[in-house]
């Protein structure tokens, strides 16, 4: 019995292409490329996922085993089509931070911080607080499915060996970072409406009664109310940011 092993190199050099792309973006992904997951995780994710979509996408990655050049190339334009597609996933936690950064601000609670165990970085409290329960709703819902696919279908939009689109890649960059920002400032809309009308009572009260200490009434007044305000809101402002979310990831798979 004989067996043919001329392929391997080329099977092998097609794996290590189709890693480099898919790789490159679990690393980013919300959830799958958190800093408190080990790496040997994400590395066991990242070759699980390659095993599953390389026999789907084999016949994409043309490799000629002679010559050494144009295999790097591809192999930088597989690492860059990664990041621009973990980049923009992750992106869209960055709408969550920037709520709850405004929250924060307009419930006084601005200067409270604590480490994002998520980033492993100093963050607002409330922006935390919601980093962790959109990762958590995220998974719930199965919505990381959604990513997994949009990886899947990323090579219907970013062909192996093509040239790389910059001003697709350029336009895709900027309407995620001004996406996830609008999205942002709506999610914080309601405490937006309460500090100001909040705030302009407090005005109105000190020139009304001057020798009253407004401040050390204002402040805990306002940080309950703002509290009642996010229970309340809470589970739309979620769900808003779960369809927002769900919407990146149908905008990164290509229309049928």
């Amino acid at each position: 019995m004989r067996i043919d092993i001329s392929l391997l190199p080329a099977l092998a050099a097609a794996f290590m292409l189709a890693f480099a792309r898919i790789g490159a973006m679990v690393m980013l992904l919300p959830g799958f490329g958190e800093s408190n997951i080990p790496m040997r995780i994400k590395l066991s994710i990242a070759l699980a996922l390659t095993l599953i979509m390389l026999p789907a996408h084999r016949a994409a990655y043309n490799v000629d085993m002679g010559a050494i050049m144009p295999m790097l190339v591809m192999l930088l334009h597989e690492i860059i089509i990664g990041i621009v597609l973990g980049t923009t996933a992750r992106v869209t936690l960055s709408a969550l931070q920037v709520a709850g950064s405004v929250i924060a601000q307009q419930l006084g609670l601005g200067f409270v911080t604590s480490v994002d165990p998520t980033q492993g970085q100093q963050g607002v409290l409330i922006g935390n607080f919601l980093n962790l329960l959109g990762i958590a709703l995220i998974f719930a819902t199965d919505t990381h499915h959604l990513v997994i696919a949009a990886l899947n279908d990323s090579y219907k939009i970013f062909s192996p060996g093509e040239v790389l689109p910059a001003g697709d890649v350029a336009a895709l960059a900027t309407s995620a970072f001004s996406a996830a920002f609008k999205i942002g400032v709506q999610l914080s809309a309601p405490f937006l409406v309460f500090g100001l009308v909040f705030n302009m009572g407090l005005g109105v009260l000190a020139r009304l009664m001057p020798q009253m200490q407004v401040y050390f009434v204002g402040v805990p007044l306002s940080i309950v109310i703002g509290f009642l305000i996010f229970a309340l809101v809470l589970t739309t402002m979620m769900s808003t940011y779960m369809d927002y979310f769900s919407g990146v990831m149908y905008q990164m798979m290509p229309r049928t």
